[in-house]
């Protein structure tokens, strides 16, 4: 597996367990407050990392890896500030984090615009010739 795969694997699962750790506080406390956040880490965190990751693991090193690992840069960082910051502009109201909040949205965008390039740009596999 590429060293990229298991970077975008690794990050998924530490977004998978924040993103249940976090279902489960608002489980327990009755407050879903949170919710939007909850959907917001494991959706970009979980599945969109885990389903590149998977994909990286495919082509193996037959995808761009300049391409991919700035694609994995691009959308760890648009996790990091998306998340947090939602989670206190809900919590707070402090509009003051939407410009924060605003960098992580495009970032996320272009990690994934990135993601898109790559998938295009991978080398298509050779034909299996097979003598039958």
């Amino acid at each position: 597996m590429p060293r990229v795969s298991k970077a975008f694997f690794l990050c998924a699962v530490v977004y998978g367990l924040c993103g249940m750790g976090l279902g489960m506080y608002m489980g327990a406390s009755e407050n879903h407050t949170l919710m939007p956040v909850h959907a917001h880490v494991n959706l970009l965190g979980w599945v969109s990392l885990a389903i590149m990751g998977g994909f990286y693991a495919l082509v193996g090193e037959r995808a761009p890896k300049t391409l991919a690992w700035a694609n994995f840069a691009l959308s760890n960082l648009g996790v990091l500030l998306i998340g947090p910051m939602l989670g206190v502009l809900l919590t707070t109201g402090n509009k003051a984090v939407i410009p924060f909040m605003a960098v992580g949205e495009l970032t996320t965008v272009i990690g994934m615009l990135i993601f898109g390039l790559a998938v295009v740009k991978t080398r298509p596999q050779a034909p299996n010739l097979v003598a039958v």
